[in-house]
């Protein structure tokens, strides 16, 4: 489920982004505004069991891979042998990290039943 989040947070950022570029009415604005709030909502309820550095490196990596697409098909950005390569080679690291990452079964809220639990979420409280 988190995962999911994770994806839809890229889907949001696409779309924040693109309004950054294009907005011109006020409703564009608000819709980009709305894009953000649900972006960031869904990245920070994703990192709550999935490890920070992980879920950062998928939103930006597929961020920009969908804003890249939607630039070529939309907006008409010449896209060349370069970019396919680098965007193919973001896609992989993207799918390799979501194999090579565990979700956390203890969500890390600051309170835990045990010094494992603690040490699970890298989190220290002295």
């Amino acid at each position: 489920m988190n995962w999911i989040k994770l994806i839809l947070a890229a889907l949001f950022e696409t779309g924040w982004v693109i309004g950054l570029a294009h907005a011109d009415s006020a409703v564009e604005w608000i819709l980009t505004l709305v894009s953000v709030t649900c972006s960031f909502y869904l990245l920070l309820n994703a990192t709550k069991y999935l490890p920070v550095g992980t879920a950062y490196a998928v939103f930006v990596g597929l961020g920009a891979t969908l804003v890249t697409i939607v630039d070529v098909a939309v907006y008409e950005v010449p896209l060349g042998w370069p970019k396919v390569v680098l965007i193919t080679m973001l896609i992989i690291g993207v799918v390799g990290l979501k194999f090579a990452t565990e979700e956390e079964s203890v969500r890390c809220t600051g309170y835990f039943l045990s010094l494992q639990d603690c040490v699970r979420c890298s989190v220290y409280y002295g």
